[in-house]
């Protein structure tokens, strides 16, 4: 496969690539010497990640007559903290990098977010490239300039916008992944196809198998599809003021779960789980086409995302755990809901959120929360 690389361009300015080939951690060097220039860089990797690719990684830096230090922290969503941040700041500080140096970001989400926010604060700014090693991290977070660290009170509540100045993604590492890891990553695809494209809807679909598997080919071909429409979404909206809104499909749940469960359930399992509650939210309200979280349902099970998280928790406590979500507004918890598969409903505004008053979630909440087979409202399993 030759290498595929698509270009975010902000609408305030500016842009960035994102290199897709097998393989492509053996050229890691060449990337951020044309991208991120730097006098020293700082690769920060969770403690797997850095046995694992650190030193090839480093050896293609090393090779190529760059300086640069591994700057390792312990694996786990629980390390996305103020604490690891003020630690790896001050690792990074102790070493003498300096205004003229830049991050590479190596490893999953966590480590994306993690770093990203160092590099977004290290020195008031300083250039990251991010080099996501699982499927979830490669479709979405490493996508679009999002950082920060989550915190007692909620999910990335502290943070910042800080673009990178590349991203190489590499699917040959997925092979190297836990099958409970790659389907976590297939939530981030599901989730695009729920609300911008029914035609990669049916492509998942009919290639579930495949995608579960890890199979090389077929993984790149998802990861072109999905970062292109990310990156037109946050090309257009960086800031997340507009139609960006769209990408929190499942999350305003799935962020709740997560941190009612301490951040041990997976990103992706959260947001499978978030998907299908909201689902069935938007058709108890009335704004989704009934049978679609039906749809949704049958193609997260094909892809290995049929546990039922969601269950395990009443409306009332993911009620109050979604009202500490980033997005809530004046007691008001905001919502995205499909107005089918492969299309987002808009409210009477034109936006792409719902507002939702707090204290009439929770008997929607409890509905949604039941699966088909309790007599949820779940309909119809059929294909768009």
């Amino acid at each position: 496969m030759s290498r595929k690389t698509l270009e975010v361009r902000i609408a305030a300015g500016g842009s960035y690539p994102i290199h897709i080939e097998p393989g492509l951690l053996t050229d890691v060097a060449s990337v951020c010497r044309s991208q991120a220039p730097a006098h020293r860089y700082a690769v920060i990797a969770d403690s797997q990640v850095a046995r694992l690719c650190g030193p090839g990684v480093m050896s293609s830096l090393k090779d190529a007559g760059l300086d640069a230090a591994l700057i390792p922290f312990p694996a786990g969503e629980w390390n996305k903290s103020r604490e690891q941040w003020s630690s790896l700041s001050d690792r990074m500080l102790r070493a003498g990098f300096g205004r003229d140096s830049a991050v590479v970001a190596l490893g999953g989400g966590v480590t994306g977010d993690l770093a990203g926010f160092v590099a977004a604060t290290y020195m008031r700014g300083i250039p990251v490239v991010q080099i996501p090693t699982t499927l979830l991290a490669m479709l979405d977070s490493s996508v679009g300039g999002k950082t920060g660290v989550d915190t007692e009170a909620g999910k990335n509540l502290v943070g910042a916008f800080h673009h990178p100045s590349a991203v190489l993604v590499d699917p040959a590492v997925l092979g190297t992944l836990p099958r409970h890891q790659r389907c976590a990553g297939l939530a981030e695809a599901v989730k695009t196809a729920a609300i911008l494209d029914a035609g990669l809807w049916r492509w998942i679909a009919g290639r579930a198998s495949a995608l579960v598997d890890g199979e090389p080919e077929a993984s790149a071909e998802l990861i072109a599809r999905v970062v292109r429409h990310k990156a037109t979404v946050v090309g257009d909206d960086p800031l997340e003021r507009g139609v960006r809104e769209i990408l929190n499909f499942g999350h305003t749940v799935g962020h709740a779960l997560e941190a009612l469960e301490g951040y041990k359930l997976l990103h992706g399992e959260a947001v499978a789980a978030g998907m299908r509650v909201e689902a069935r939210l938007g058709e108890s309200l009335g704004i989704t086409d009934g049978g679609t979280s039906g749809q949704i349902a049958t193609l997260l099970e094909a892809c290995g995302l049929d546990g039922d998280w969601e269950t395990e928790r009443g409306p009332t406590e993911i009620r109050d755990a979604m009202s500490k979500d980033k997005k809530a507004r004046k007691a008001r918890v905001r919502c995205v809901f499909l107005a089918r598969v492969g299309e987002v409903a808009t409210d009477p505004d034109g936006r792409h959120s719902f507002a939702l008053e707090q204290e009439d979630l929770a008997g929607p909440l409890a509905t949604a929360l039941r699966p088909a087979s309790e007599g949820g409202d779940c309909p119809d399993r059929g294909r768009p």
